[in-house]
């Protein structure tokens, strides 16, 4: 029995391995960029405001001992895109974990959404993750693989009322995100890279603080949740990591939710 849980642990292990994680100053990407670190990666956070990004990786720094280098950069700019990977090729021999979670959301009457927030919506979240993606894969293409994570969400599996959330092309961005999963998954399997996604549910990020600034909308979302709770930093540690290690190695193509059970509701 020691035997086989060494070698179930040895398959999460992500020693010697290095990650880039964009958004990963704050909420789920800070709660990301922490678990792969704790589980012996050495990290690259990358955000379009350093502050944040600097301080996870100075956290991580002191809590685990392993390499952090925080980046500026706006991945829905191509250039910045392109240079951000650069930058991090230029620091580290190997990247074999990618996770996109760089995001963000416009609220408006679906009526009268403006094509500027459209826009900027779907270039930071689509576009900014392909190009990233796409530079990121052609390395690991030449240096034998890797794993590719993108961080969608469960807005991608259904509508929601617009007194609710007035964000329609936020949905339509992470509906996106899910099938250019698939799609990447098939075209680069033969370069021994996998891609997947995460599809979060209710998490008290930013996003999220009409809701946990209110505690009666709180209890009330908190109700609706089968588990009777939001995620919390643990719960979304374990699914990056299982994506990114060696546990996962049969796994591409996948979206692994991670919502308190909402989206098995229907």
């Amino acid at each position: 029995m020691l035997g086989w849980g060494v070698r179930v642990q040895a398959l999460f292990d992500l020693a010697g391995k290095t990650a880039l994680v964009t958004g990963g100053g704050r909420g789920i990407g800070r709660h990301l960029a922490i678990g792969l670190a704790e589980a012996g990666a050495d990290v690259f956070l990358a955000s379009r405001k350093p502050g944040p990004c600097e301080e996870t990786a100075s956290f991580i720094r002191e809590r685990t001992g392993r390499r952090a280098v925080a980046l500026q950069a706006d991945v829905s700019q191509p250039d910045q895109a392109r240079a951000l990977v650069d930058s991090v090729l230029a620091q580290t021999p190997r990247l074999e974990i990618l996770v996109n979670n760089a995001g963000t959301t416009w609220a408006a009457p679906t009526l009268d959404y403006p094509v500027a927030g459209w826009d900027r919506v779907f270039d930071l979240n689509v576009r900014g993750l392909f190009l990233v993606s796409q530079r990121v894969a052609r390395h690991m293409r030449d240096h034998g693989g890797g794993s590719i994570i993108h961080i969608g969400s469960i807005s991608a599996f259904r509508g929601a009322r617009e007194e609710d959330q007035p964000v329609v092309a936020y949905h339509a961005s992470k509906g996106a995100v899910l099938t250019l999963t698939k799609d990447l998954a098939v075209k680069l399997a033969p370069h021994r890279i996998r891609v997947n996604a995460i599809a979060p549910g209710p998490f008290l990020t930013d996003m999220m603080n009409h809701i946990r600034h209110d505690p009666e909308k709180l209890r009330a979302y908190e109700a609706s949740v089968p588990v009777g709770r939001c995620g919390g930093e643990d719960d979304i540690k374990g699914a990056v990591v299982f994506l990114a290690s060696d546990a996962a190695a049969f796994v591409t193509g996948h979206t692994l939710v991670v919502d308190g059970g909402i989206s098995a509701c229907g």
